[in-house]
Protein backbone atom coordinates (compact mmCIF):
# COMPACT_ATOMS: atom_id res chain seq x y z
CA UNK A 1 0.00 0.00 0.00
CA UNK A 2 0.79 3.77 -0.35
CA UNK A 3 0.50 6.67 1.76
CA UNK A 4 -2.96 7.37 2.56
CA UNK A 5 -2.96 10.64 0.84
CA UNK A 6 -2.05 9.45 -2.27
CA UNK A 7 -3.76 5.49 -2.03
CA UNK A 8 -7.23 4.98 -3.72
CA UNK A 9 -9.95 5.86 -1.19
CA UNK A 10 -11.54 3.30 0.10
CA UNK A 11 -14.57 3.79 2.35
CA UNK A 12 -16.98 1.63 4.26
CA UNK A 13 -20.59 1.75 6.04
CA UNK A 14 -20.42 -1.39 8.47
CA UNK A 15 -23.74 -1.19 10.29
CA UNK A 16 -24.73 -4.21 12.77
CA UNK A 17 -28.44 -3.88 12.03
CA UNK A 18 -30.48 -5.37 15.03
CA UNK A 19 -33.68 -2.95 13.96
CA UNK A 20 -34.53 -0.56 11.45
CA UNK A 21 -31.59 2.13 10.47
CA UNK A 22 -31.55 5.16 12.35
CA UNK A 23 -30.35 8.39 11.89
CA UNK A 24 -26.99 8.26 13.32
CA UNK A 25 -26.28 5.15 11.45
CA UNK A 26 -27.46 6.65 7.78
CA UNK A 27 -25.25 10.13 8.39
CA UNK A 28 -22.61 7.91 8.62
CA UNK A 29 -23.42 6.08 5.72
CA UNK A 30 -24.31 9.24 3.88
CA UNK A 31 -20.48 10.64 5.07
CA UNK A 32 -18.91 7.59 3.67
CA UNK A 33 -20.55 7.60 0.77
CA UNK A 34 -20.17 11.34 -0.09
CA UNK A 35 -16.13 11.19 0.90
CA UNK A 36 -16.20 8.11 -1.66
CA UNK A 37 -17.21 9.74 -4.50
CA UNK A 38 -15.66 13.07 -3.79
CA UNK A 39 -12.33 11.35 -4.01
CA UNK A 40 -13.47 9.03 -6.72
CA UNK A 41 -12.67 6.32 -4.83
CA UNK A 42 -15.11 3.16 -3.38
CA UNK A 43 -17.77 2.74 -0.58
CA UNK A 44 -17.29 -1.11 1.15
CA UNK A 45 -20.71 -1.63 2.46
CA UNK A 46 -20.45 -4.37 5.19
CA UNK A 47 -22.71 -6.03 8.03
CA UNK A 48 -21.64 -6.71 11.21
CA UNK A 49 -23.51 -10.15 11.87
CA UNK A 50 -22.06 -12.29 13.98
CA UNK A 51 -24.87 -11.77 16.63
CA UNK A 52 -27.09 -14.01 15.08
CA UNK A 53 -29.70 -13.74 17.75
CA UNK A 54 -30.69 -9.84 16.97
CA UNK A 55 -29.05 -9.35 13.55
CA UNK A 56 -31.52 -11.07 11.62
CA UNK A 57 -31.61 -11.34 7.66
CA UNK A 58 -34.90 -9.54 8.10
CA UNK A 59 -33.01 -6.52 9.39
CA UNK A 60 -30.50 -6.74 6.98
CA UNK A 61 -32.88 -6.63 4.27
CA UNK A 62 -34.40 -3.76 5.53
CA UNK A 63 -30.74 -2.04 5.65
CA UNK A 64 -30.30 -2.87 2.23
CA UNK A 65 -33.87 -1.64 0.79
CA UNK A 66 -33.25 1.41 3.08
CA UNK A 67 -30.03 2.67 1.68
CA UNK A 68 -31.49 1.91 -1.79
CA UNK A 69 -34.16 4.16 -1.07
CA UNK A 70 -32.06 6.62 0.42
CA UNK A 71 -30.09 6.95 -2.67
CA UNK A 72 -27.09 5.53 -1.12
CA UNK A 73 -25.24 2.80 -3.29
CA UNK A 74 -22.06 1.01 -2.58
CA UNK A 75 -19.11 -0.44 -5.29
CA UNK A 76 -19.07 -3.81 -3.18
CA UNK A 77 -20.79 -5.60 -0.14
CA UNK A 78 -24.42 -7.99 -0.28
CA UNK A 79 -25.91 -7.94 -3.74
CA UNK A 80 -23.24 -6.61 -5.11
CA UNK A 81 -20.31 -8.15 -4.76
CA UNK A 82 -16.46 -7.57 -4.62
CA UNK A 83 -13.45 -9.33 -4.28
CA UNK A 84 -12.85 -8.78 -0.88
CA UNK A 85 -15.83 -10.66 0.39
CA UNK A 86 -17.52 -12.07 1.82
CA UNK A 87 -19.29 -9.24 2.82
CA UNK A 88 -21.33 -10.50 5.94
CA UNK A 89 -18.97 -11.16 8.79
CA UNK A 90 -20.90 -14.26 10.26
CA UNK A 91 -19.19 -15.75 6.53
CA UNK A 92 -15.98 -14.94 7.65
CA UNK A 93 -15.81 -17.10 10.78
CA UNK A 94 -12.59 -19.31 10.09
CA UNK A 95 -10.71 -15.73 8.98
CA UNK A 96 -11.01 -14.37 12.43
CA UNK A 97 -10.09 -18.00 14.38
CA UNK A 98 -6.91 -17.48 11.68
CA UNK A 99 -5.94 -14.89 12.55
CA UNK A 100 -6.28 -15.53 16.70
CA UNK A 101 -4.64 -18.05 15.94
CA UNK A 102 -1.57 -16.53 14.10
CA UNK A 103 -1.34 -13.35 17.48
CA UNK A 104 -1.40 -16.86 20.01
CA UNK A 105 1.47 -17.77 18.04
CA UNK A 106 3.33 -14.69 17.95
CA UNK A 107 2.66 -14.03 21.49
CA UNK A 108 0.49 -10.81 20.75
CA UNK A 109 -2.39 -12.74 22.21
CA UNK A 110 -3.18 -15.33 25.10
CA UNK A 111 -5.36 -17.74 26.50
CA UNK A 112 -7.51 -16.33 29.36
CA UNK A 113 -9.46 -19.12 32.09
CA UNK A 114 -10.65 -15.87 34.52
CA UNK A 115 -14.26 -16.62 35.25
CA UNK A 116 -17.00 -13.84 35.03
CA UNK A 117 -16.93 -13.73 39.20
CA UNK A 118 -13.42 -13.23 39.45
CA UNK A 119 -13.00 -10.60 37.16
CA UNK A 120 -16.03 -8.98 39.34
CA UNK A 121 -14.22 -9.52 42.39
CA UNK A 122 -10.91 -8.17 40.96
CA UNK A 123 -12.42 -5.02 39.19
CA UNK A 124 -14.27 -4.46 42.66
CA UNK A 125 -11.13 -4.33 44.42
CA UNK A 126 -9.54 -1.53 41.56
CA UNK A 127 -12.52 0.46 42.70
CA UNK A 128 -11.85 0.29 46.31
CA UNK A 129 -8.26 1.28 45.29
CA UNK A 130 -8.96 4.08 43.19
CA UNK A 131 -7.47 1.93 40.29
CA UNK A 132 -8.29 1.85 36.65
CA UNK A 133 -10.61 -0.28 36.24
CA UNK A 134 -9.51 -2.96 33.72
CA UNK A 135 -7.90 -7.17 33.06
CA UNK A 136 -5.44 -6.79 35.38
CA UNK A 137 -3.02 -9.23 33.22
CA UNK A 138 -3.47 -12.62 35.64
CA UNK A 139 -3.27 -15.19 32.48
CA UNK A 140 -0.90 -13.09 30.59
CA UNK A 141 1.97 -15.32 32.00
CA UNK A 142 0.82 -18.71 33.35
CA UNK A 143 3.00 -21.58 33.89
CA UNK A 144 1.75 -24.67 31.98
CA UNK A 145 0.72 -26.72 35.40
CA UNK A 146 -2.01 -23.51 35.78
CA UNK A 147 -2.77 -23.89 32.29
CA UNK A 148 -3.44 -27.43 32.62
CA UNK A 149 -5.19 -27.17 36.00
CA UNK A 150 -7.53 -25.02 34.31
CA UNK A 151 -8.28 -27.20 31.68
CA UNK A 152 -9.06 -30.09 33.99
CA UNK A 153 -11.16 -28.01 35.67
CA UNK A 154 -13.37 -27.77 32.08
CA UNK A 155 -12.84 -23.73 31.90
CA UNK A 156 -13.27 -22.75 28.41
CA UNK A 157 -10.85 -19.75 27.92
CA UNK A 158 -11.52 -16.51 25.78
CA UNK A 159 -8.74 -15.04 23.73
CA UNK A 160 -7.11 -11.26 25.17
CA UNK A 161 -4.87 -9.32 22.91
CA UNK A 162 -1.43 -8.37 24.92
CA UNK A 163 -1.42 -4.29 25.44
CA UNK A 164 2.30 -3.37 26.59
CA UNK A 165 2.66 -0.19 28.52
CA UNK A 166 3.11 3.00 26.71
CA UNK A 167 0.52 5.48 24.68
CA UNK A 168 -1.43 4.96 20.90
CA UNK A 169 -1.21 8.36 19.50
CA UNK A 170 -3.15 8.59 16.16
CA UNK A 171 -4.51 11.81 14.00
CA UNK A 172 -8.05 11.80 13.64
CA UNK A 173 -9.33 14.05 10.40
CA UNK A 174 -11.75 15.88 12.90
CA UNK A 175 -9.86 15.80 15.91
CA UNK A 176 -6.57 16.13 15.20
CA UNK A 177 -3.81 14.18 17.14
CA UNK A 178 -5.71 12.31 19.88
CA UNK A 179 -3.73 9.88 22.40
CA UNK A 180 -4.69 7.03 24.59
CA UNK A 181 -2.37 6.32 27.71
CA UNK A 182 -2.27 2.23 27.81
CA UNK A 183 -3.29 2.05 31.05
CA UNK A 184 -6.07 2.60 30.52
CA UNK A 185 -6.57 0.24 27.69
CA UNK A 186 -5.81 -3.15 28.89
CA UNK A 187 -5.81 -6.67 27.80
CA UNK A 188 -8.25 -6.69 25.56
CA UNK A 189 -10.67 -9.96 24.26
CA UNK A 190 -10.88 -10.88 20.90
CA UNK A 191 -12.63 -14.19 21.00
CA UNK A 192 -15.19 -15.10 23.52
CA UNK A 193 -15.14 -18.56 24.74
CA UNK A 194 -17.59 -20.03 22.36
CA UNK A 195 -15.34 -19.06 19.43
CA UNK A 196 -17.14 -16.08 18.55
CA UNK A 197 -14.87 -12.78 17.62
CA UNK A 198 -15.64 -9.56 19.29
CA UNK A 199 -16.16 -6.11 17.48
CA UNK A 200 -12.61 -5.33 17.88
CA UNK A 201 -10.66 -8.52 16.44
CA UNK A 202 -13.52 -8.58 13.78
CA UNK A 203 -13.84 -5.00 12.51
CA UNK A 204 -9.96 -4.53 12.37
CA UNK A 205 -9.04 -7.63 10.63
CA UNK A 206 -12.05 -6.66 7.98
CA UNK A 207 -10.58 -3.36 7.56
CA UNK A 208 -7.25 -4.45 6.75
CA UNK A 209 -8.09 -7.48 4.11
CA UNK A 210 -10.89 -4.83 2.40
CA UNK A 211 -8.42 -2.55 2.27
CA UNK A 212 -10.32 0.17 3.89
CA UNK A 213 -8.46 3.98 3.83
CA UNK A 214 -10.70 5.78 6.00
CA UNK A 215 -12.87 4.99 8.40
CA UNK A 216 -15.96 7.39 8.87
CA UNK A 217 -17.46 6.51 12.40
CA UNK A 218 -19.23 8.15 15.23
CA UNK A 219 -17.77 9.72 18.09
CA UNK A 220 -18.47 6.81 20.60
CA UNK A 221 -16.60 4.64 19.07
CA UNK A 222 -13.60 6.93 19.52
CA UNK A 223 -11.85 5.20 22.83
CA UNK A 224 -12.02 1.75 20.90
CA UNK A 225 -9.41 2.64 18.40
CA UNK A 226 -6.17 2.20 19.94
CA UNK A 227 -7.33 -1.41 20.12
CA UNK A 228 -7.70 -1.44 16.93
CA UNK A 229 -4.20 -0.05 16.02
CA UNK A 230 -3.04 -2.55 18.33
CA UNK A 231 -4.51 -5.57 16.23
CA UNK A 232 -3.28 -3.74 13.07
CA UNK A 233 0.42 -4.04 14.72
CA UNK A 234 -0.21 -7.41 15.21
CA UNK A 235 -1.40 -8.20 11.61
CA UNK A 236 2.03 -6.95 10.89
CA UNK A 237 0.61 -4.02 9.00
CA UNK A 238 2.98 -1.06 8.34
CA UNK A 239 2.12 2.35 10.44
CA UNK A 240 1.57 3.91 6.45
CA UNK A 241 -0.66 1.29 5.39
CA UNK A 242 -3.12 1.80 8.73
CA UNK A 243 -6.67 3.20 7.58
CA UNK A 244 -6.96 6.67 9.14
CA UNK A 245 -10.08 7.65 11.18
CA UNK A 246 -12.42 10.38 10.90
CA UNK A 247 -14.77 10.16 14.35
CA UNK A 248 -18.12 12.35 13.36
CA UNK A 249 -19.63 14.24 16.16
CA UNK A 250 -22.90 13.12 18.30
CA UNK A 251 -26.10 13.78 16.65
CA UNK A 252 -28.22 15.47 19.79
CA UNK A 253 -31.93 16.32 20.64
CA UNK A 254 -33.26 18.99 21.61
CA UNK A 255 -32.71 18.33 25.20
CA UNK A 256 -28.85 18.62 24.68
CA UNK A 257 -28.62 14.56 25.17
CA UNK A 258 -27.74 11.97 22.31
CA UNK A 259 -30.02 11.45 20.23
CA UNK A 260 -32.40 8.57 21.35
CA UNK A 261 -35.86 7.41 21.10
CA UNK A 262 -36.27 8.73 24.56
CA UNK A 263 -36.02 12.51 22.88
CA UNK A 264 -37.15 12.00 19.24
CA UNK A 265 -37.39 9.57 16.47
CA UNK A 266 -34.82 7.73 15.53
CA UNK A 267 -35.59 5.20 12.95
CA UNK A 268 -35.64 5.95 9.18
CA UNK A 269 -38.97 3.83 8.71
CA UNK A 270 -40.58 6.18 10.45
CA UNK A 271 -39.09 9.33 8.41
CA UNK A 272 -40.17 7.22 5.38
CA UNK A 273 -43.95 6.23 7.00
CA UNK A 274 -44.37 9.45 7.96
CA UNK A 275 -44.36 11.39 4.85
CA UNK A 276 -40.31 12.55 4.11
CA UNK A 277 -38.65 12.54 0.95
CA UNK A 278 -35.41 10.76 0.50
CA UNK A 279 -33.51 13.46 -0.71
CA UNK A 280 -34.91 15.90 2.08
CA UNK A 281 -33.56 13.34 4.63
CA UNK A 282 -30.01 13.07 3.29
CA UNK A 283 -29.64 17.00 2.87
CA UNK A 284 -30.76 17.24 6.14
CA UNK A 285 -28.52 14.95 7.85
CA UNK A 286 -25.90 16.18 5.54
CA UNK A 287 -25.98 19.38 7.47
CA UNK A 288 -25.63 17.72 10.94
CA UNK A 289 -21.94 18.13 11.46
CA UNK A 290 -20.66 19.13 7.66
CA UNK A 291 -21.46 22.44 5.82
CA UNK A 292 -20.64 23.15 2.03
CA UNK A 293 -19.52 26.47 2.88
CA UNK A 294 -21.68 28.43 2.23
CA UNK A 295 -24.89 29.31 3.79
CA UNK A 296 -26.64 26.80 1.63
CA UNK A 297 -29.52 24.63 3.42
CA UNK A 298 -30.46 22.92 -0.46
CA UNK A 299 -28.21 20.17 -1.08
CA UNK A 300 -28.51 17.67 -3.66
CA UNK A 301 -26.81 14.05 -3.79
CA UNK A 302 -24.54 14.97 -6.59
CA UNK A 303 -23.48 18.42 -5.06
CA UNK A 304 -22.91 16.71 -1.63
CA UNK A 305 -20.67 14.31 -3.74
CA UNK A 306 -19.01 17.08 -5.12
CA UNK A 307 -18.58 19.53 -2.25
CA UNK A 308 -17.92 17.22 0.82
CA UNK A 309 -14.70 17.23 2.14
CA UNK A 310 -13.80 16.31 6.08
CA UNK A 311 -12.39 19.73 6.46
CA UNK A 312 -15.67 21.28 6.78
CA UNK A 313 -16.93 18.33 9.60
CA UNK A 314 -16.98 19.84 12.61
CA UNK A 315 -15.96 17.85 16.20
CA UNK A 316 -19.27 19.75 17.83
CA UNK A 317 -21.84 17.85 18.49
CA UNK A 318 -24.72 18.72 15.87
CA UNK A 319 -28.46 19.42 17.24
CA UNK A 320 -31.23 17.50 15.33
CA UNK A 321 -34.30 19.80 14.79
CA UNK A 322 -37.87 18.49 12.93
CA UNK A 323 -39.16 22.00 11.99
CA UNK A 324 -35.89 22.14 10.42
CA UNK A 325 -36.14 19.17 8.39
CA UNK A 326 -39.59 19.46 7.59
CA UNK A 327 -39.06 22.62 6.01
CA UNK A 328 -36.31 20.99 3.56
CA UNK A 329 -38.48 18.38 2.83
CA UNK A 330 -41.79 21.18 2.03
CA UNK A 331 -39.27 22.88 -0.73
CA UNK A 332 -38.10 19.63 -1.88
CA UNK A 333 -41.82 18.64 -2.32
CA UNK A 334 -42.63 21.72 -3.87
CA UNK A 335 -39.61 21.11 -6.37
CA UNK A 336 -40.75 17.75 -7.77
CA UNK A 337 -42.68 17.68 -10.68
CA UNK A 338 -46.68 16.61 -10.91
CA UNK A 339 -45.43 13.06 -12.74
CA UNK A 340 -43.06 12.54 -9.31
CA UNK A 341 -45.30 14.38 -7.21
CA UNK A 342 -47.98 11.84 -8.38
CA UNK A 343 -45.49 8.91 -8.34
CA UNK A 344 -45.06 9.93 -4.29
CA UNK A 345 -48.15 10.54 -3.05
CA UNK A 346 -49.98 7.62 -4.63
CA UNK A 347 -48.74 4.80 -2.56
CA UNK A 348 -50.03 6.94 0.67
CA UNK A 349 -53.36 7.73 -0.81
CA UNK A 350 -53.78 3.75 -1.71
CA UNK A 351 -52.83 2.76 2.00
CA UNK A 352 -55.23 5.36 3.19
CA UNK A 353 -58.39 3.83 1.38
CA UNK A 354 -58.63 7.61 -0.33
CA UNK A 355 -58.28 6.38 -3.87
CA UNK A 356 -58.06 2.68 -5.69
CA UNK A 357 -55.67 3.42 -8.50
CA UNK A 358 -58.50 4.05 -11.14
CA UNK A 359 -57.71 5.80 -14.04
CA UNK A 360 -60.60 8.77 -13.43
CA UNK A 361 -59.24 9.21 -9.60
CA UNK A 362 -55.46 9.40 -11.07
CA UNK A 363 -56.99 12.57 -13.44
CA UNK A 364 -58.52 14.10 -10.62
CA UNK A 365 -55.29 14.06 -8.41
CA UNK A 366 -53.34 15.67 -11.58
CA UNK A 367 -55.99 18.76 -11.58
CA UNK A 368 -55.77 18.64 -7.63
CA UNK A 369 -52.12 18.01 -6.58
CA UNK A 370 -50.95 21.61 -7.45
CA UNK A 371 -52.90 23.73 -5.42
CA UNK A 372 -51.77 21.35 -2.18
CA UNK A 373 -48.06 21.03 -3.29
CA UNK A 374 -47.27 24.45 -1.78
CA UNK A 375 -49.33 23.78 1.44
CA UNK A 376 -47.92 20.38 2.54
CA UNK A 377 -45.05 19.42 4.36
CA UNK A 378 -44.91 15.59 4.71
CA UNK A 379 -46.69 13.33 1.73
CA UNK A 380 -48.56 11.59 4.55
CA UNK A 381 -50.81 15.24 4.36
CA UNK A 382 -52.40 14.44 0.89
CA UNK A 383 -55.10 12.04 2.02
CA UNK A 384 -56.20 14.65 4.38
CA UNK A 385 -56.09 17.15 1.97
CA UNK A 386 -57.59 15.36 -1.02
CA UNK A 387 -59.97 12.55 0.61
CA UNK A 388 -63.28 14.56 0.49
CA UNK A 389 -62.32 14.74 -3.28
CA UNK A 390 -63.34 11.11 -3.43
CA UNK A 391 -66.11 10.60 -1.01
CA UNK A 392 -69.41 11.28 -0.85
CA UNK A 393 -69.65 10.79 3.16
CA UNK A 394 -68.10 13.19 4.73
CA UNK A 395 -67.61 13.25 8.29
CA UNK A 396 -67.17 15.99 10.82
CA UNK A 397 -65.40 16.14 14.02
CA UNK A 398 -66.79 18.03 17.13
CA UNK A 399 -65.07 21.46 16.54
CA UNK A 400 -66.56 22.08 12.85
CA UNK A 401 -69.78 20.35 13.76
CA UNK A 402 -69.72 23.34 16.54
CA UNK A 403 -68.73 25.88 13.91
CA UNK A 404 -71.76 24.41 11.53
CA UNK A 405 -74.32 24.62 13.81
CA UNK A 406 -73.83 28.76 14.80
CA UNK A 407 -76.18 31.10 13.20
CA UNK A 408 -74.10 33.04 11.91
CA UNK A 409 -72.81 29.79 9.97
CA UNK A 410 -75.89 29.05 8.58
CA UNK A 411 -76.22 32.67 7.43
CA UNK A 412 -73.30 32.42 5.65
CA UNK A 413 -74.43 28.90 4.01
CA UNK A 414 -77.56 30.07 2.82
CA UNK A 415 -76.02 32.97 1.54
CA UNK A 416 -73.66 30.89 -0.47
CA UNK A 417 -76.14 29.06 -2.30
CA UNK A 418 -78.00 31.82 -3.11
CA UNK A 419 -75.09 33.56 -5.23
CA UNK A 420 -73.92 29.95 -6.58
CA UNK A 421 -76.93 27.95 -7.53
CA UNK A 422 -77.59 30.11 -10.35
CA UNK A 423 -73.47 29.80 -11.65
CA UNK A 424 -73.02 28.83 -15.03
CA UNK A 425 -69.61 29.06 -15.29
CA UNK A 426 -67.69 26.62 -12.37
CA UNK A 427 -64.52 27.97 -12.47
CA UNK A 428 -62.54 28.92 -9.43
CA UNK A 429 -62.76 32.70 -10.65
CA UNK A 430 -66.46 32.83 -10.89
CA UNK A 431 -66.97 31.14 -7.88
CA UNK A 432 -64.52 33.56 -6.14
CA UNK A 433 -65.85 36.44 -7.11
CA UNK A 434 -69.69 35.28 -6.60
CA UNK A 435 -68.89 34.41 -2.98
CA UNK A 436 -67.02 37.50 -2.10
CA UNK A 437 -69.15 39.79 -3.51
CA UNK A 438 -72.45 37.94 -1.41
CA UNK A 439 -70.13 37.44 2.00
CA UNK A 440 -67.41 39.85 1.98
CA UNK A 441 -69.42 42.63 0.31
CA UNK A 442 -73.31 42.50 0.99
CA UNK A 443 -72.90 40.97 4.31
CA UNK A 444 -69.78 42.92 5.62
CA UNK A 445 -67.95 39.93 6.78
CA UNK A 446 -64.02 39.41 7.19
CA UNK A 447 -62.83 36.65 4.70
CA UNK A 448 -61.73 33.93 7.65
CA UNK A 449 -65.59 34.24 9.13
CA UNK A 450 -66.97 34.39 5.30
CA UNK A 451 -65.15 31.39 3.70
CA UNK A 452 -64.30 29.41 7.06
CA UNK A 453 -68.44 27.84 7.20
CA UNK A 454 -68.41 26.96 3.36
CA UNK A 455 -64.89 25.39 3.66
CA UNK A 456 -65.81 23.33 6.31
CA UNK A 457 -69.53 22.31 4.68
CA UNK A 458 -68.05 21.36 1.20
CA UNK A 459 -64.49 19.72 2.06
CA UNK A 460 -65.47 18.62 5.50
CA UNK A 461 -62.67 20.24 7.17
CA UNK A 462 -61.27 23.66 8.33
CA UNK A 463 -58.11 23.26 6.56
CA UNK A 464 -58.22 22.40 2.87
CA UNK A 465 -56.37 23.24 -0.41
CA UNK A 466 -57.27 26.23 -1.30
CA UNK A 467 -61.38 27.11 -1.06
CA UNK A 468 -62.14 28.10 -4.61
CA UNK A 469 -59.88 25.73 -6.78
CA UNK A 470 -61.58 23.12 -4.33
CA UNK A 471 -64.70 23.64 -4.60
CA UNK A 472 -64.08 24.27 -9.01
CA UNK A 473 -62.71 20.37 -8.41
CA UNK A 474 -65.58 19.40 -6.44
CA UNK A 475 -68.45 20.08 -9.14
CA UNK A 476 -71.05 22.31 -8.75
CA UNK A 477 -73.71 19.51 -7.57
CA UNK A 478 -71.72 18.04 -5.38
CA UNK A 479 -71.17 21.35 -3.75
CA UNK A 480 -74.45 22.26 -3.57
CA UNK A 481 -75.63 19.17 -2.29
CA UNK A 482 -73.08 19.34 0.61
CA UNK A 483 -74.20 23.24 1.07
CA UNK A 484 -77.82 22.00 1.74
CA UNK A 485 -77.00 19.00 3.83
CA UNK A 486 -75.01 21.97 5.90
CA UNK A 487 -77.82 23.91 5.97
CA UNK A 488 -80.13 20.68 7.36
Amino acid sequence: MANPSTREVRTRFAPSPTGDLHLGNVRTALFAWAYARHCSGKLIFRVEDTDRERVTDEYIQRAVETLKWLGIDWDEGPQVGGEHGPYLQSQRLEIYQHWADFFIKNGDAYYCYCSTEELEIRRKKQRELNQAPGYDGKCSSLASAEIQGFIKEGRAPVIRMRMAGGVTTFTDLIRGEVSFEHKYVPDFVLMRADGSPLYTLAVAVDDVLMKITHVLRGEDLLSSTPRQIRVYQAMGVAPQDFPVFAHLPFVMGQDNAKLSKRNGEVSIAWYRQAGFLPEAICNYLALLGWSPGDDRENVSMSELAELFVLERVSSSPARFDMKKLEAINGEKIRSLSLDDFLSRALPFLLKDGVVSGKEEEIAILRHALPIIQERIARMNEVSAMLKFLFTDELSFDQESISALSQDRAKEVIVKSLEALEGLSDWSHEAIEAKLRGALIEQMALKPRLAFSPVRIAVTGSRISPPLFESMELLGKQRCISRLNAAVR
